[in-house]
């Protein structure tokens, strides 16, 4: 336990050093806080990043750069050893909240107000993160400048709120005993999912894991749906009756902490295309998601869950590039 709580400790160290740095200190401040062998994953067009001074240069920089000054706003801190091979991980999700002043990948400004989604996780050794995967949802962020990449997804197109029960930051040690029934809980209704041949459709095992009025916050893109009919009308259907062939790869990261866990693939599922999904056309393209998901336990099921896809790594395996889409009409 008290390594868990010296990984939280390095981690929030970390975020309050690059919150406050100069501008020109960003490479110092990752140095300071990480291995010499540092890897980064983490969304297109970043991707992987091999090194401290690549990881500021090419990922934080930007966004620092383009979102300032960034305050972040956590709504969950938690951090458990990896069920898949005991290593130590620091997970936080939230939003970066800043003045959207400077273009972003080719993202117009518009000198307002942005909050950009993210989900990240670091890999704690002794008292360097060894290694980090870093998601945000984009397409959010366009969406949030006026920009609609994509035609209307299936479910609501909000910014997706915290915690219900606003306990997500657990700064505190937590039960090992409701961190274990969490993990077991998200295991369980992992396997109902997925079988040796693939996904299953699991319409009638929802009720098993899940509560009758779970809120189910997808990524900008596919939306954000509430109770577990609705789950299945306006992402389940569309995402099962339009992809073909899902093969699930397993996951990077499994762990949990209190009443909160999750885990990321890299990717976690191939796929094709099939009949289409988020309005991109029938095709028999393979493509692959790069996919979190982070969950809060109530009792015996789950209430909460906040997914984040890589939507642009997707849809540039289908011939969508939408950041050169981006520029190239800024440029007519």
């Amino acid at each position: 336990m008290n390594d868990v709580q010296s990984a939280k400790s390095l981690v929030l160290r970390y975020f309050d050093a690059l919150e406050n740095a100069e501008f020109g200190t960003l490479a110092d401040v990752v140095e300071r806080f990480t291995a010499k062998d540092y890897f980064v994953r983490a969304v297109h067009p970043f991707n992987e990043i091999d090194g401290a001074s690549a990881c500021a240069e090419h990922l934080i920089a930007p966004i620092w750069r383009s979102i300032r000054p960034v305050e972040r706003r956590q709504e969950v801190l938690m951090a458990a050893p990896n069920l898949i091979d005991g290593g130590l991980w620091v997970t936080s999700m939230g939003k970066l909240l800043g003045l959207f002043d400077e273009p972003l990948l080719g993202i117009p400004a518009h000198r307002k107000l942005v909050m950009l989604p993210y989900c990240e996780f670091h890999k704690v050794e002794g008292e360097k993160i060894v290694e980090s995967a870093f998601f945000c949802d984009l397409i959010s962020l366009m969406q949030q400048v006026g920009l609609h990449p994509l035609p209307m997804q299936t479910g609501a197109a909000i910014l997706n709120p915290g915690p219900k029960t606003q306990d997500g930051l657990l700064f505190a040690p937590q039960d090992p005993n409701e961190s274990q029934a969490t993990l077991d809980l998200i295991m369980r209704m992992c396997s109902d999912l997925v079988d040796k041949d693939g996904f299953q459709s699991p319409n009638s095992s929802l009720a098993d894991t899940w509560h009758e009025t779970m809120l189910w916050f997808g990524p900008a893109g596919i939306g954000a749906t509430y109770t577990i009919p609705r789950y299945q009308l306006q992402h389940q259907e569309p995402f099962r009756k339009g992809l073909d062939q899902i093969d699930f790869n397993g996951h990077v990261l499994e762990h949990a902490e209190g009443a909160y866990g999750g885990w990321f693939g890299w990717p976690n599922l191939k796929i094709r295309q099939g009949r289409g999904f988020v309005g991109m056309p029938a095709s028999e393209q393979m493509t692959e998601m790069r996919v979190v998901d982070i969950y809060r336990r109530e009792g015996e099921k789950l209430a909460e869950n906040w997914i984040f896809i890589d939507m642009l790594h997707y849809l540039k395996l289908l011939g969508l590039d939408i950041l050169a889409r981006n520029q190239a009409i800024r440029s007519l």
